[in-house]
Protein backbone atom coordinates (compact mmCIF):
# COMPACT_ATOMS: atom_id res chain seq x y z
CA UNK A 1 0.00 0.00 0.00
CA UNK A 2 1.11 3.57 -1.05
CA UNK A 3 2.04 6.11 1.55
CA UNK A 4 -1.13 8.03 2.72
CA UNK A 5 0.81 11.58 2.23
CA UNK A 6 1.02 10.26 -1.52
CA UNK A 7 -2.72 9.02 -1.83
CA UNK A 8 -4.21 12.34 -0.78
CA UNK A 9 -1.99 15.09 -1.61
CA UNK A 10 -3.13 18.47 -2.72
CA UNK A 11 -1.99 18.03 -6.11
CA UNK A 12 -3.55 14.89 -6.92
CA UNK A 13 -6.63 15.51 -5.03
CA UNK A 14 -7.11 18.86 -6.94
CA UNK A 15 -6.29 17.09 -10.54
CA UNK A 16 -8.89 14.62 -9.69
CA UNK A 17 -11.41 17.41 -8.93
CA UNK A 18 -10.88 19.40 -11.48
CA UNK A 19 -11.00 16.99 -14.24
CA UNK A 20 -14.18 15.37 -13.07
CA UNK A 21 -16.28 18.60 -12.84
CA UNK A 22 -15.14 19.66 -16.80
CA UNK A 23 -16.00 15.99 -18.02
CA UNK A 24 -19.03 16.23 -15.64
CA UNK A 25 -20.39 19.42 -17.89
CA UNK A 26 -20.15 17.89 -21.19
CA UNK A 27 -21.27 14.47 -20.01
CA UNK A 28 -24.34 16.32 -18.43
CA UNK A 29 -25.85 18.67 -21.56
CA UNK A 30 -25.04 15.42 -23.71
CA UNK A 31 -27.28 13.19 -22.13
CA UNK A 32 -29.95 14.63 -20.25
CA UNK A 33 -32.73 14.79 -23.09
CA UNK A 34 -32.16 10.63 -23.21
CA UNK A 35 -32.18 10.64 -19.74
CA UNK A 36 -35.27 12.52 -19.59
CA UNK A 37 -37.00 10.11 -21.93
CA UNK A 38 -35.94 6.85 -19.83
CA UNK A 39 -36.95 8.59 -16.59
CA UNK A 40 -40.78 8.68 -18.03
CA UNK A 41 -40.57 5.87 -20.14
CA UNK A 42 -39.76 3.93 -16.27
CA UNK A 43 -42.70 6.00 -14.33
CA UNK A 44 -45.77 6.06 -16.31
CA UNK A 45 -45.04 2.84 -19.29
CA UNK A 46 -48.81 3.26 -20.34
CA UNK A 47 -48.54 7.07 -21.42
CA UNK A 48 -45.07 6.84 -22.53
CA UNK A 49 -44.89 3.61 -24.34
CA UNK A 50 -41.79 3.79 -26.47
CA UNK A 51 -38.78 5.59 -27.58
CA UNK A 52 -40.44 7.59 -30.40
CA UNK A 53 -43.84 8.22 -28.44
CA UNK A 54 -42.22 9.76 -25.53
CA UNK A 55 -40.29 12.19 -27.70
CA UNK A 56 -43.01 13.19 -29.80
CA UNK A 57 -45.31 13.67 -26.93
CA UNK A 58 -43.06 15.57 -24.63
CA UNK A 59 -41.77 17.74 -27.42
CA UNK A 60 -45.52 18.87 -28.85
CA UNK A 61 -47.06 19.21 -25.25
CA UNK A 62 -44.10 21.09 -23.40
CA UNK A 63 -41.50 22.16 -26.21
CA UNK A 64 -37.76 21.16 -26.96
CA UNK A 65 -36.50 22.58 -23.08
CA UNK A 66 -38.62 19.67 -21.55
CA UNK A 67 -35.70 17.53 -22.20
CA UNK A 68 -33.51 19.29 -20.40
CA UNK A 69 -35.67 19.41 -17.55
CA UNK A 70 -33.39 18.88 -13.89
CA UNK A 71 -30.50 19.94 -15.61
CA UNK A 72 -28.95 22.33 -13.41
CA UNK A 73 -29.45 20.27 -10.08
CA UNK A 74 -28.22 17.28 -12.38
CA UNK A 75 -25.31 18.92 -13.48
CA UNK A 76 -24.38 19.86 -9.69
CA UNK A 77 -24.99 16.62 -8.39
CA UNK A 78 -22.71 15.07 -11.63
CA UNK A 79 -20.07 17.17 -10.68
CA UNK A 80 -20.24 16.26 -7.05
CA UNK A 81 -20.77 12.40 -8.12
CA UNK A 82 -18.11 12.23 -10.41
CA UNK A 83 -15.52 14.35 -8.31
CA UNK A 84 -16.05 11.86 -5.41
CA UNK A 85 -16.14 8.56 -8.32
CA UNK A 86 -12.98 9.44 -10.03
CA UNK A 87 -11.36 11.08 -6.59
CA UNK A 88 -11.93 8.03 -4.62
CA UNK A 89 -11.43 5.43 -7.69
CA UNK A 90 -8.02 7.53 -8.54
CA UNK A 91 -6.71 6.96 -4.77
CA UNK A 92 -7.47 3.55 -4.41
CA UNK A 93 -5.31 3.19 -7.81
CA UNK A 94 -2.39 5.01 -5.96
CA UNK A 95 -3.40 3.28 -2.62
CA UNK A 96 -3.30 -0.16 -4.55
CA UNK A 97 -1.04 0.13 -7.57
CA UNK A 98 -0.87 -3.00 -10.32
CA UNK A 99 2.45 -4.21 -9.65
CA UNK A 100 1.98 -5.37 -13.38
CA UNK A 101 1.68 -1.76 -14.86
CA UNK A 102 5.33 -1.37 -14.07
CA UNK A 103 6.10 -3.65 -16.79
CA UNK A 104 4.48 -3.35 -20.04
CA UNK A 105 5.16 -6.90 -21.02
CA UNK A 106 2.85 -7.77 -18.74
CA UNK A 107 -0.83 -7.96 -18.94
CA UNK A 108 -2.34 -5.58 -16.37
CA UNK A 109 -4.60 -6.86 -13.57
CA UNK A 110 -7.82 -6.67 -15.34
CA UNK A 111 -10.35 -7.60 -12.14
CA UNK A 112 -8.65 -5.44 -9.82
CA UNK A 113 -10.50 -2.16 -11.93
CA UNK A 114 -13.84 -4.17 -11.47
CA UNK A 115 -13.52 -4.54 -7.41
CA UNK A 116 -12.56 -0.39 -6.83
CA UNK A 117 -15.36 0.33 -9.02
CA UNK A 118 -17.98 -1.20 -6.97
CA UNK A 119 -16.20 0.63 -3.85
CA UNK A 120 -16.47 3.59 -5.63
CA UNK A 121 -20.03 3.14 -6.29
CA UNK A 122 -21.03 2.84 -2.54
CA UNK A 123 -19.34 5.86 -1.42
CA UNK A 124 -20.76 8.10 -4.30
CA UNK A 125 -23.98 6.94 -4.19
CA UNK A 126 -24.00 9.12 -0.58
CA UNK A 127 -22.85 12.21 -2.58
CA UNK A 128 -25.48 11.97 -5.47
CA UNK A 129 -28.49 10.49 -3.79
CA UNK A 130 -29.99 14.27 -2.91
CA UNK A 131 -29.70 15.44 -6.74
CA UNK A 132 -31.73 12.20 -7.90
CA UNK A 133 -34.50 12.50 -5.81
CA UNK A 134 -34.69 16.11 -7.04
CA UNK A 135 -34.14 15.15 -10.21
CA UNK A 136 -36.60 12.05 -10.60
CA UNK A 137 -39.11 14.27 -8.99
CA UNK A 138 -39.05 17.36 -11.75
CA UNK A 139 -38.84 15.41 -14.56
CA UNK A 140 -42.22 13.25 -14.51
CA UNK A 141 -43.83 16.53 -13.81
CA UNK A 142 -45.88 17.67 -16.46
CA UNK A 143 -45.69 21.39 -17.42
CA UNK A 144 -43.42 24.34 -16.07
CA UNK A 145 -41.90 22.93 -12.82
CA UNK A 146 -38.69 23.94 -11.69
CA UNK A 147 -36.39 22.39 -9.71
CA UNK A 148 -36.86 24.89 -7.07
CA UNK A 149 -40.54 24.35 -6.75
CA UNK A 150 -39.51 20.77 -6.67
CA UNK A 151 -37.48 21.10 -3.63
CA UNK A 152 -39.74 23.20 -1.52
CA UNK A 153 -42.64 20.92 -1.73
CA UNK A 154 -40.21 18.01 -0.69
CA UNK A 155 -39.28 20.43 2.28
CA UNK A 156 -43.13 21.27 2.86
CA UNK A 157 -44.18 17.32 2.64
CA UNK A 158 -41.04 15.40 4.29
CA UNK A 159 -38.46 18.02 5.31
CA UNK A 160 -34.83 16.93 5.39
CA UNK A 161 -35.31 13.04 5.01
CA UNK A 162 -36.94 13.85 1.55
CA UNK A 163 -33.22 14.25 0.26
CA UNK A 164 -32.51 11.07 1.07
CA UNK A 165 -35.47 8.68 0.25
CA UNK A 166 -34.15 5.45 -1.69
CA UNK A 167 -31.01 5.27 0.54
CA UNK A 168 -30.87 1.39 -0.70
CA UNK A 169 -31.86 2.08 -3.55
CA UNK A 170 -29.35 4.36 -4.94
CA UNK A 171 -26.55 1.86 -3.45
CA UNK A 172 -28.19 -0.96 -5.00
CA UNK A 173 -27.83 0.76 -8.25
CA UNK A 174 -24.32 2.87 -8.18
CA UNK A 175 -22.45 -0.35 -6.75
CA UNK A 176 -22.74 -2.54 -9.82
CA UNK A 177 -22.84 0.26 -12.23
CA UNK A 178 -19.35 1.55 -10.64
CA UNK A 179 -17.87 -1.77 -11.13
CA UNK A 180 -17.98 -2.01 -14.94
CA UNK A 181 -18.76 1.57 -15.57
CA UNK A 182 -14.66 1.89 -14.36
CA UNK A 183 -13.50 -2.32 -15.10
CA UNK A 184 -14.56 -1.92 -18.20
CA UNK A 185 -13.00 1.41 -19.31
CA UNK A 186 -9.74 -0.05 -18.19
CA UNK A 187 -10.21 -3.58 -19.88
CA UNK A 188 -11.45 -1.55 -23.48
CA UNK A 189 -8.47 0.65 -22.77
CA UNK A 190 -6.13 -1.77 -22.52
CA UNK A 191 -7.66 -4.05 -25.33
CA UNK A 192 -7.97 -1.12 -27.90
CA UNK A 193 -3.98 -0.19 -27.22
CA UNK A 194 -3.06 -3.84 -28.04
CA UNK A 195 -5.52 -5.20 -30.34
CA UNK A 196 -5.26 -1.36 -32.65
CA UNK A 197 -2.16 0.42 -31.90
CA UNK A 198 -2.27 2.87 -34.53
CA UNK A 199 -5.42 4.34 -32.71
CA UNK A 200 -5.25 8.17 -31.25
CA UNK A 201 -5.10 8.56 -27.71
CA UNK A 202 -8.05 10.89 -27.49
CA UNK A 203 -10.11 8.11 -29.93
CA UNK A 204 -9.12 5.53 -27.81
CA UNK A 205 -10.86 7.57 -24.42
CA UNK A 206 -13.86 8.34 -26.53
CA UNK A 207 -14.76 4.77 -27.64
CA UNK A 208 -13.90 3.27 -24.62
CA UNK A 209 -15.76 6.07 -22.17
CA UNK A 210 -18.83 4.89 -24.50
CA UNK A 211 -18.44 1.36 -24.81
CA UNK A 212 -18.39 1.67 -20.69
CA UNK A 213 -21.18 3.42 -20.12
CA UNK A 214 -23.61 1.35 -22.06
CA UNK A 215 -21.86 -1.77 -20.01
CA UNK A 216 -22.17 0.06 -16.82
CA UNK A 217 -25.84 0.78 -17.59
CA UNK A 218 -26.88 -2.99 -18.51
CA UNK A 219 -25.30 -4.03 -15.59
CA UNK A 220 -27.45 -1.35 -13.59
CA UNK A 221 -30.71 -1.30 -15.08
CA UNK A 222 -32.92 -3.53 -13.63
CA UNK A 223 -31.45 -2.20 -10.41
CA UNK A 224 -32.58 1.47 -11.59
CA UNK A 225 -36.02 1.06 -12.92
CA UNK A 226 -37.43 0.15 -9.24
CA UNK A 227 -34.87 3.16 -7.86
CA UNK A 228 -36.62 5.59 -10.32
CA UNK A 229 -39.80 4.79 -8.93
CA UNK A 230 -39.07 5.01 -5.46
CA UNK A 231 -37.78 8.67 -5.54
CA UNK A 232 -40.09 10.14 -7.98
CA UNK A 233 -42.88 8.72 -5.44
CA UNK A 234 -44.07 11.61 -2.67
CA UNK A 235 -44.50 8.56 -0.13
CA UNK A 236 -41.54 6.76 -0.43
CA UNK A 237 -39.71 6.02 2.77
CA UNK A 238 -35.55 6.78 3.36
CA UNK A 239 -35.04 2.83 4.10
CA UNK A 240 -37.99 0.34 3.24
CA UNK A 241 -39.50 1.15 -0.13
CA UNK A 242 -37.21 -0.06 -2.81
CA UNK A 243 -37.49 -3.93 -2.31
CA UNK A 244 -40.95 -4.09 -2.20
CA UNK A 245 -41.12 -2.12 -5.47
CA UNK A 246 -38.74 -4.28 -7.05
CA UNK A 247 -40.65 -7.30 -6.21
CA UNK A 248 -43.86 -5.35 -7.52
CA UNK A 249 -42.82 -4.47 -10.65
CA UNK A 250 -41.57 -8.10 -11.38
CA UNK A 251 -44.84 -9.39 -10.66
CA UNK A 252 -47.08 -6.73 -12.72
CA UNK A 253 -44.30 -6.48 -15.58
CA UNK A 254 -42.02 -9.42 -15.55
CA UNK A 255 -38.58 -9.44 -15.82
CA UNK A 256 -38.55 -7.19 -19.21
CA UNK A 257 -40.25 -4.66 -16.61
CA UNK A 258 -36.69 -4.27 -15.07
CA UNK A 259 -35.28 -2.98 -18.83
CA UNK A 260 -38.02 -0.31 -19.10
CA UNK A 261 -35.89 2.77 -20.87
CA UNK A 262 -32.65 0.61 -21.71
CA UNK A 263 -32.87 1.73 -25.37
CA UNK A 264 -32.58 5.39 -24.37
CA UNK A 265 -30.65 4.54 -21.67
CA UNK A 266 -28.32 3.42 -23.66
CA UNK A 267 -28.09 5.61 -26.73
CA UNK A 268 -27.52 8.24 -24.24
CA UNK A 269 -24.68 6.20 -22.49
CA UNK A 270 -22.43 6.17 -25.19
CA UNK A 271 -22.44 10.06 -26.60
CA UNK A 272 -22.63 11.10 -23.02
CA UNK A 273 -19.77 8.58 -21.16
CA UNK A 274 -17.80 9.49 -24.23
CA UNK A 275 -17.27 13.01 -23.68
CA UNK A 276 -17.48 12.29 -20.05
CA UNK A 277 -14.14 9.97 -20.18
CA UNK A 278 -12.85 12.03 -23.17
CA UNK A 279 -13.27 15.33 -20.63
CA UNK A 280 -11.62 13.99 -17.72
CA UNK A 281 -8.74 12.35 -19.72
CA UNK A 282 -7.81 15.80 -21.46
CA UNK A 283 -8.47 18.00 -18.41
CA UNK A 284 -5.91 15.74 -17.07
CA UNK A 285 -3.19 16.55 -18.91
CA UNK A 286 -4.46 20.42 -19.74
CA UNK A 287 -3.61 20.66 -15.34
CA UNK A 288 -0.60 18.77 -15.72
CA UNK A 289 0.55 21.02 -18.76
CA UNK A 290 -1.20 24.64 -17.52
CA UNK A 291 -2.31 24.94 -14.01
CA UNK A 292 -0.23 22.59 -11.64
Amino acid sequence: MAESQDILSPRAVTRDIFSATIGSVFCCYTGQPFDTVKVRMQTNPAVYSGIFRTVTKTSSEEGIRAFWKGAVPTAMGMAMENAMAFGVNEALKRAFPDPKKADPNERPDLSRPFMMGAITGCCSALVLLPSEVIKAKTQVQVGEHSSAEIFRKMMKKQGIRSMFTGFEAQIMRDAPFYAFFFGSYDLLCYTFRTMVPSMPEEMNFFLSGGFAGMLGWTAAMPFDVPKTNVQASWDSKVVGSYFPELIKIGRERGITGLFNGLGPTLARAFPANAALFLGVELSKKAFDNYIW
